[in-house]
């Protein structure tokens, strides 16, 4: 009985040990509650499965403090590189400093890290995405529309960025802005701030929604006002696609998220075997329309 009980425990420390060596890489994301994330979850996941690793993933529930105590987690259970989906590029930054200290290297993805020494950065180009939304939304209504801006989370890179891209193309088209208020990236509150919004500017031609779980938010609220309203939102989500081409939403800005998880993941593989990176690498984004 002894010699079995001794067996079992060799046994049981060897397939722990493998388990452990095959969680070399970890991604901390911001949230799973968006579909967005999950697809860039998805993207990582498939990715590694392909190149032999396990891939361990947190989620931090858009909660600052959760995120920087999933890092800590990772960190202890041994992971070689570290993908971070940040809550908030500010915040962030003491996360990253942890990894740092532990000499693990950290790439960022979709959102950036304001503090901290990261290694590469995935992402599409927001601003650019922001400018793309607002020209079109001139297409569609002409210069000198009136238009409300839905905001993202503040201090996410995402939503800075794509609010300046949209704020170049309100300059550019001479768009009169009615409203930019924040909405959080979220599809409930996209309905809620759109429903106050209409209420006191009866005169919006346009709405421009940093991600598309707001545009659908708003596109809920528009369809109860019966108005006739423009809405474009940002990330090319499957919810998203179908609503555009169901004729509801005007246009969605298609990032790749699945191509961001992927990319994390090749990233970390080169990392580990000693090839060089870039420190920015982009992906390209394209306007999804009828």
């Amino acid at each position: 009985m002894k010699k079995l009980t001794t067996l079992s425990l060799a046994l049981g420390l060897a397939f722990s040990a493998k388990a452990m060596a095959q969680e070399t890489l970890a991604l901390a994301i911001s949230t799973l509650d968006n579909p967005f994330f999950v697809t860039l979850k998805e993207g990582a996941e498939k990715k590694a499965q392909e190149l032999g690793y396990k891939l361990v993933v947190l989620d931090s529930q858009n909660d600052p403090a959760k995120e920087l105590a999933n890092i800590e987690d990772l960190t202890v259970r041994g992971a070689k590189v570290l993908l971070i989906n940040p809550t908030d590029s500010d915040a962030v930054g003491n996360a990253v400093a942890m990894a740092n200290k532990k000499n693990i290297p950290v790439i960022t993805l979709d959102r950036g890290a304001n503090k901290g020494e990261v290694v590469s950065h995935i992402a599409s180009d927001n601003v650019a995405g922001g400018k793309m939304a607002g020209d079109f939304i001139a297409q569609k209504v002409g210069k000198n529309a009136k238009v409300i801006q839905l905001e993202g989370i503040a201090g996410t890179s995402a939503a800075r960025e794509r609010g300046e891209g949209f704020k170049q193309a309100v300059a550019a088209n001479q768009f009169e802005l009615l409203a930019s208020q924040p909405a959080d990236f979220d599809r409930i509150k996209g309905l809620n701030v759109m429903e106050n919004l209409l209420t006191n500017q009866r005169e919006v031609k346009a709405v421009f929604a940093q991600n598309d779980e707001m545009a659908l938010g708003a596109l809920r609220a528009i369809q109860a006002s019966g108005k006739d309203v423009v809405v474009v939102g940002f990330d090319g989500t499957d919810d998203a696609v179908k609503a555009v081409k169901r004729g509801k939403l005007a246009a969605t800005i298609a990032q790749q998220p699945e191509k961001i998880g992927e990319l994390g993941v090749v990233t970390a593989d080169k990392l580990l075997k000693g090839e060089k990176v870039e420190a920015t690498i982009p992906v390209p984004l394209k306007v999804i329309s009828q």
